[in-house]
């Protein structure tokens, strides 16, 4: 066999694997739901598989979590490791934001309508928001190492694209969740195409304090 041919044989060889990893990929459909079968909201959905990989959800952002109408918006947002969020105040008055959480506290002086500041959250976990002039105000960061993430919106449901075929865990974290670490994992495998699951969790009707998870 020529150079040539050997070259034309490794293309077409590298072009279908390529086409069969496709392949092997799928979307995860995942719905939350309370005991009651009732959607759950502001759920965080992640998915780890076994041989790890980078997928489509482990973007840059960008990642803003605003103060608007004297509230956080949005009162849960999923960030990968390493991600630097923005906090603009779109209000006419001043806020102090701030985070008394283990995994990183914080604090953002008062500032004002108009104006930004930003956070690089190096490490997973939790981190709870409050602010020290308007203490109704609560939100919560969720930042996670898996490669596959989303929030559930009013429907309870999130969709994660292009998940490759095989086992890893699936997890749901939610602040108002019933249990130590507001988190359940179990086990899943994903086969070679769309995939969906029904994850029903217990949560709490009141939320924690702003700035105490």
């Amino acid at each position: 066999m020529t150079r040539f041919s050997r070259m034309l044989a490794a293309t077409a060889a590298a072009a279908v694997m390529g086409a069969f990893s496709v392949a092997q990929a799928g979307n995860l459909s995942v719905q939350i739901v309370d005991a009651s079968g009732k959607p759950v909201r502001d759920a965080v959905v992640t998915f780890s598989p076994a041989g790890g990989g980078a997928g489509a959800s482990a973007k840059s952002g960008p990642y803003v979590m605003a103060q608007k109408n004297i509230k956080f918006a949005p009162f849960v947002l999923a960030v990968p490791q390493g991600a630097t969020v923005s906090f603009p105040n779109q209000d006419r008055v001043n806020h102090h934001v701030y985070s008394f959480s283990p995994a990183q506290p914080f604090q953002l002086p008062l500032y004002g309508t108009g104006q930004t500041r930003s956070v690089k959250f190096e490490h997973t976990g939790t981190i709870a928001l409050g602010c020290n002039i308007h203490d109704s105000m609560s939100a919560y960061i969720r930042v996670v190492d898996a490669p596959y993430f989303a929030t559930t919106g009013e429907d309870g449901k999130i969709v994660l694209k292009d998940v490759p075929a095989g086992g890893g865990i699936l997890g749901v974290w939610q602040p108002l969740m019933d249990t130590s670490t507001h988190a359940v994992a179990q086990n899943f495998t994903m086969g070679s195409g769309d995939a969906a699951q029904t994850v029903a969790v217990k949560v709490h009707a009141m939320a924690p304090m702003a700035g105490m998870y």
